[in-house]
Formats: C-alpha cells, sequence, structure tokens
C-alpha cells in the first residue's frame, strides 16, 4: 500500500529523524537519490545541459547538490537562483566547486529552453498558491524546452496537502519525492503535473506515525481483501445483492448495475423496478420482484438510483432497510439527508463532481479543484462513506481517517453506464461482508483495471468494462486462467 502524509506530519518526522543523524544528512540523502534519477532520466550525463530552477527553500539546496554530482559526472550545469540571497549556501559551495554556473533570471530563459533536463527546485513541500510572478515565465521556459522536467519533491505550484493547483505551476516529466509519497502527487488535479513519481527512501518512515492522511491500494491488498466462496457456500454465504435501479426512460441503467454485481461475485442479485423484462432478457438469472424493496426477499446489500428518475419513495425505503446501502445517480439527488444520517448499517454514497457539487451546494469546478476537501465534507455532512468518481477516485469515511485514492482507471471510463456498473460492483463486495470503506476501494480499483483491460487503447462501452471485471479479479489474484488456477 502507498501512503502519503500532510506536510506537518513530513516536517514533524523530518526533525526527529534530524536530531538522530549527522548534520546535512537527510539532504544528502535526498540529493543523492535526485541525482540518480536525474542521470537515468538522461540516460548519458556527459555532455548533458542541465538547467536547475533553485528556490530559497530546501528543495533549492536538494537541487543544488544533486546539480554537483550531476557537473562532477560531466554534465554542464546551470543554475537560476530565483532568491539570490535567501539560496542554500552549503549546497550553493558544492555547486561552484563542482564547475556549476550561475545564470541570473533574466537571461535564464534560452538556457532553459536548449537544456536536455530542467530540474525544478523552486518551492518546497510548504508552498501555497500558484508560482510567483518572477517564476512563472521560467516554468513557461521549462514546458518549452526540449528536454524533461524533473520536480524535486513535488511540482512547484502545487499544494502538497490538498492536490489542488491555484495559479500557475511546473508541468513535470518526473517527481522525485522524498521519504513518503504527499497527498498532492495522487490526487488531481496535482497529480496530473507531477508526471511520473519516484519516491526515494530517506529513513523516514520509522517516524512516520500511523494513520497516514492518504492510502492508495495496489495489488496485494485488494488481493487480501478480495472474498472468495469456500467449498460450502451458497449463495446467501457469497452475498445476495438487491437491485432498485432503472426505469421506463433508462432501463439500461438496471442492467448494467445488476451486470456490475454479478461480476463482482454476488450470489445472487434481486431486481425491484419497472425494468424487468430488459432485466430477465440479459440476465435470466436475476430475482425480479414488483411488490418493492421491502418484499423482494432476503438480501445483505442495496443498491439504489441508477435511472430511477423520480422514485422518491423507492429511494426512502431502500434507505431505510437495515442493511447496507449503495446510494448512487438520481439516489444522491433523492435520497434525505437526515434519513441517511440516522441510518445504523453501512452506507456508501458514489457521486462524481457534479452530483457531488449539488449536494455541497457549490460549482462543479470547485469539488473538481478541490477533490479531497470535498469528498472529506460530504462523508461528515451525511456521516456515511462516500466514493467520489473520476480521474482519482477518493473514498472518504466520516471522522477524519484515512482517505483512499485510486488511479487504476483509464480515460475511456468516462462513458455512460459506466457508474452503474461501479455501484452493482460495490454492492456485491458490501453484501459479502466488506465494510463501506473497503468495498468502495475495492470496487474502484477492479472497476479501473477493468476499464483498462477492456479499452486496450480503444475506446469501450459500460457493457465491455463489465464483461472485463473477471480479468481485473484475475490478474489482481495473479490467476490468468481457469488451467492456471486448476494447477
Amino acid at each position: 500500500m502507498r501512503t502519503a502524509y500532510s506536510v506537518e506530519t513530513v516536517r514533524a518526522a523530518e526533525r526527529e529523524l534530524m536530531a538522530r543523524v549527522p548534520e546535512g544528512a537527510l539532504m544528502q540523502r535526498a540529493a543523492a537519490g535526485l541525482a540518480a534519477a536525474c542521470a537515468e532520466f538522461l540516460g548519458r550525463v556527459y555532455g548533458s545541459r542541465v538547467v536547475l530552477l533553485v528556490g530559497s527553500g530546501d528543495n533549492g539546496g536538494d537541487a543544488l547538490y544533486a546539480g554537483a554530482r550531476l557537473a562532477r559526472r560531466g554534465a554542464g550545469v546551470d543554475a537560476v537562483l530565483l532568491s539570490a540571497g535567501r539560496v542554500h549556501q552549503r549546497g550553493l559551495a558544492a555547486f561552484r566547486g563542482a564547475g556549476g554556473r550561475i545564470v541570473a533570471p533574466g537571461d535564464a530563459v534560452p538556457v532553459i529552453e536548449r537544456a536536455h533536463l530542467v530540474v525544478d527546485g523552486i518551492v518546497g513541500i510548504g508552498g501555497k498558491g500558484g508560482l510567483r510572478d518572477a517564476a512563472v515565465p521560467l516554468a513557461e521556459a521549462a514546458a518549452r524546452s526540449r528536454g524533461a522536467v524533473v520536480a524535486v519533491d513535488l511540482p512547484s505550484g502545487v499544494d502538497a496537502d490538498t492536490g489542488e493547483v491555484r495559479g500557475s505551476a511546473v508541468r513535470a516529466d518526473l517527481t522525485v519525492t522524498f521519504g513518503t509519497h504527499k497527498p498532492g502527487l495522487l490526487i488531481d488535479p496535482a497529480r496530473e503535473y507531477a508526471g511520473s513519481v519516484r519516491l526515494i527512501d530517506i529513513g523516514l518512515t520509522p517516524s512516520l506515525p500511523e494513520p497516514p492522511a492518504l492510502e492508495a491500494l495496489q495489488h496485494s491488498d485488494v488481493r487480501a481483501l478480495l472474498p472468495l466462496p469456500g467449498a460450502e457456500s451458497d449463495k446467501y454465504g457469497r452475498g445476495v445483492v438487491g437491485v432498485a435501479a432503472g426505469s421506463g426512460r433508462y432501463p439500461g441503467a438496471a442492467v448494467l448495475a445488476i451486470a456490475g454485481a454479478l461480476r463482482g461475485g454476488a450470489g445472487a442479485v434481486r431486481y425491484v423496478g419497472p425494468a424487468a423484462d430488459a432485466v430477465i432478457a440479459r440476465f435470466p438469472e436475476t430475482l425480479v420482484s414488483d411488490r418493492g424493496p421491502s418484499h423482494a426477499g432476503r438480501v445483505q446489500s442495496w443498491v439504489v438510483g441508477p435511472g430511477v428518475g423520480e422514485e422518491a419513495g423507492v429511494v426512502a425505503e431502500v434507505v431505510g432497510e437495515d442493511v447496507p446501502v449503495l446510494i448512487d445517480a438520481d439516489g444522491l439527488r433523492l435520497a434525505d439527508r437526515n434519513a441517511v444520517r440516522a441510518r445504523t448499517a453501512p452506507t456508501l454514497m458514489t457521486p462524481h463532481a457534479g452530483e457531488a457539487a449539488a449536494l455541497l451546494g457549490v460549482a462543479r469546478e470547485e469539488v473538481e479543484g478541490a477533490r479531497l476537501a470535498a469528498v472529506r465534507e460530504l462523508a461528515d455532512a451525511y456521516a456515511a462513506t462516500v466514493l467520489l468518481k473520476g480521474s482519482t477516485t477518493l473514498v472518504a469515511d466520516p471522522g477524519g481517517t484515512a482517505v483512499r485514492v485510486n488511479s487504476t482507471g483509464t480515460g475511456w471510463l468516462a462513458t455512460a453506464g459506466s457508474g452503474d456498473v461501479l455501484s452493482g460492483l460495490a454492492g456485491s463486495l458490501l453484501a459479502a461482508g466488506l465494510d463501506a470503506r473497503d468495498a468502495g476501494s475495492v470496487a474502484a480499483y477492479l472497476h479501473g483495471l477493468a476499464g483498462r483491460f477492456a479499452a486496450d487503447g480503444a475506446p469501450a462501452g459500460a457493457h465491455d468494462v463489465a464483461e472485463a471485471i473477471p480479468d481485473a479479479w484475475r490478474d489482481v489474484r495473479d490467476v490468468r486462467d481457469a488451467r492456471d488456477a486448476w494447477e
């Protein structure tokens, strides 16, 4: 599992570690890792042209020490000092001693544009807001340059704690971060500015407390959470999902939610709604009822909302059930907040940015620009687990526990019905006994992976994503096909 910590926590851990190691050791570890990453990115260090954009903080010192290492290997290294009076003096001395050259900011643009590599050490992890005016032309020149841009710890101009980008920022091809990930490296929009991310171990891990600010599941974590049937399992043991979805206008929403539930491992699916004919035609194994959710039969979870239109009564009835409930799409708009807050069984809400904005009473752009704040606010407002869909999907419990972030998806998942598949998938995991946070996190991971497999570089529909869920499941379990499993 990848973890990310707030700036305050990172700085406290750094202080604790620095008290136990020789002076300057931490910066030397960081600089060595940064120089190695830059050298690997360059391929050939000797004769290459490197430009350092150096601010007044420790990131500037890291850049100068790394630049000195590259200069000693034969690179021509120039440093642009944005705050010459407050530059890291020992780093500057080491840089000059290795043959590095200083370039005035006013003369830097053509030098940057000719560089093979630009190292962004302008602002550290404590920076707030966008780049200052003096740095903007340098960042723009780096974007125009023929070479790659490597950010030190975090691209300058992005918020390390929130992933927000409020103004101009450096766009990096590679970010070399130290000790631990920072939330802004894993959450859009900042994640888009970071490029690839490489974590350098500087010995910080033992000093970092639990819980982190952010968690990102990986294959091994998801594998450990996947519910698997035993030899004596029956359909109730695997989990029965109730789906209240679809309408005369949107029957496909019900079909796709049921597809996600069946592919997600549900032992059975009970359907309630006006799209029964479409559901049975596609999935004849579905158990259909026309008597409403409370008379549908035994279920271990409910999915309500996809395509239900204005059926507020159905949403209220499901919200009143004493089993885990997933609320999506129209259900989010129709669910009474107080009724959701009053629930004692787990609740998982799955809005996209537009739906989240409507629930919070803000513009969609505000949610997209501050996704971490939005998902936390929604979770607390509804006393529910919230899965905020998007390029980086976030899953938050109320009360400030670590937020989960998922980035396994692809842009091809932005297609009609994809969210319905995700709802059914998460609903099946709720029915299997996963708590709302784990069910949402695992569903997002599998759904994103299935989207990649379904698209494979080309457009894919929601039904293709549903069909690819078993492939994602096998990939996580490292089982290529049934013969491998048998052997």
